[in-house]
């Protein structure tokens, strides 16, 4: 009989493209959650998450409480920020973030930390829910809860099948195959029995039976432990995976799970999937059974010179420059910071005043040498970029493309559909910046989209 984790003996994966990054996880891999000390001010920004910004429910001078609502969600695909801290709110207005993108933030003088009295603060395990379905969503989106392995969407929202989509796979993504990251690794290890619990809770969320748990085959303890964690569970199973970025990409670990392709332009339901982060997945075990919303993050802090590389328990909107400094602080050759990996992840033009969120997964520290970009030369037509890439796109025609301002032809080319995962650079031996030219092609295609539907929407008014 062949065995249900492989294929014809191969170890599965997903089938376009990708590519093999060295995934540096040694640095930080194993290292024990640490909890980080609380700040004296928090910086709260409204915007967490893909969607509209959360709208600020509290007023400068209000005093508020650890898991107290602060912004209410602004929109249908929108998340509510409750606050991570104790304090007095101090002010509420403009900030800009470390890659220059303003927005709005909320500011906290720390004072304390004391916790609305409903939240359960013991380790305590709760193992079942009888929650109803609508129940358990509410009380998911009343939490801010946002997938944490990067994109934020916000996860009520996956839960909402359109008319006529129905779920049939929870596909539980505990690959990170971002190098240098370990967050997700080290909270599987640490909290497997509440992720399973959290499995089960959207399982009967979702009205499913089955869920998957998508590991990399470089975390074989991890694979380990939660393969014996859901032997007792009915329909809950663990799939080793074959090394191979980005497979922790949605529609890579559908088809590396399941065996399905989701077409241009659609989401994971169209095939019958839902796809959560297991970092999502505590957060959904800490607010259904612990009424605990989403006020804090495990983060990787890492870097080949980084003196004290590990995984960081950080409540949101304490300053990266206090996580920096309990890592032992800025290595004194450091070229480059980046927020997130290095393949998806973006160096950061400057870290003072930026708080820790709910899309900041890790901080990576690139040594000067390596953070030099080799010198741009012409395309030498070798299609690598082509081969290279999960979604079957033509990277070096979307950035010619792209740089004519083409933007019907970057549009018909299925640009919409680029994950930004960074292979086609990865793979060029020309150092074209690829996705530098192809980012600017989304943004202009996207706000096309935008006001195409809102016209067809007017019309039908």
């Amino acid at each position: 009989m062949v065995n249900d984790q492989m294929v014809n003996g191969i170890m599965k994966t997903f089938k376009i493209g990708g590519v093999h990054p060295h995934d540096n996880k040694q640095f930080s891999a194993h290292q024990r959650i640490t909890e980080c000390p609380l700040p004296k001010q928090a910086i709260i920004p409204l915007v967490q998450h893909i969607g509209a910004p959360a709208q600020a429910v509290v007023e400068v001078g209000a005093k508020v409480k650890v898991g107290e609502l602060l912004a209410k969600a602004g929109g249908f695909v929108s998340a509510n920020i409750c606050s991570p801290v104790s304090g007095t709110v101090t002010k509420i207005g403009d900030w800009t973030d470390a890659w220059g993108a303003p927005g709005q933030a909320i500011f906290i003088d720390v004072e304390g930390d004391v916790w609305m009295p409903e939240i359960d603060r013991t380790p305590d395990l709760i193992r079942s829910c009888a929650l109803e379905p609508k129940a358990i969503i509410d009380k998911i989106a009343a939490a801010g809860i946002v997938g944490l392995g990067g994109a934020c969407f916000p996860t009520h929202v996956k839960l909402l099948p359109p008319p006529g989509k129905k779920a049939e796979v929870l596909i539980v993504n505990g690959v990170e195959c971002e190098p240098y990251l370990t967050c997700d690794h080290q909270l599987m290890l640490e909290h497997g029995e509440e992720i399973i619990v959290g499995i089960e809770i959207l399982k009967r969320a979702l009205g499913v039976d089955r869920a998957i748990i998508g590991i990399e085959n470089n975390k074989k303890d991890a694979i380990e432990h939660m393969t014996k964690l859901a032997q007792s569970k009915l329909g809950i199973e663990v799939v080793p995976l074959k090394l191979k970025y980005p497979q922790g990409g949605e529609k890579q670990l559908i088809d590396a799970c399941i065996g399905r392709q989701v077409p241009s332009g659609a989401l994971p339901i169209e095939v019958g999937a839902v796809v959560d982060n297991v970092a999502t997945i505590y957060a959904v075990y800490e607010a259904v059974q612990k009424n605990k919303p989403l006020i804090s993050r495990v983060m990787t802090v890492t870097g080949k010179k980084v003196a004290k590389p590990g995984n960081y328990s950080v409540r949101f909107g304490t300053p990266i420059e206090e996580v920096i400094a309990l890592a032992g602080g800025v290595p004194v050759d450091t070229g480059k910071i980046i927020g997130g990996g290095p393949m998806m992840g973006r160096a950061m033009d400057h870290i003072e005043g930026m708080p820790a969120n709910k899309r900041l997964s890790g901080l990576l520290f690139l040594p000067e040498a390596e953070s030099i970009r080799p010198e741009e030369e012409n395309c030498i037509r070798c299609g690598k970029c082509v081969q290279a890439c999960p979604m079957g796109l033509e990277p070096y025609l979307l950035q010619r493309m792209s740089q004519l301002e083409m933007w019907e032809d970057c549009e018909k080319h299925d640009v919409m559909d680029c994950i930004d995962c960074g292979c086609c650079v990865f793979a060029c031996p020309a150092h074209r910046r690829l996705l530098d030219g192809i980012r600017p092609a989304k943004a202009k295609v996207g706000a096309i989209l935008r006001e195409r539907a809102a016209a067809a929407a007017a019309e039908k008014k």
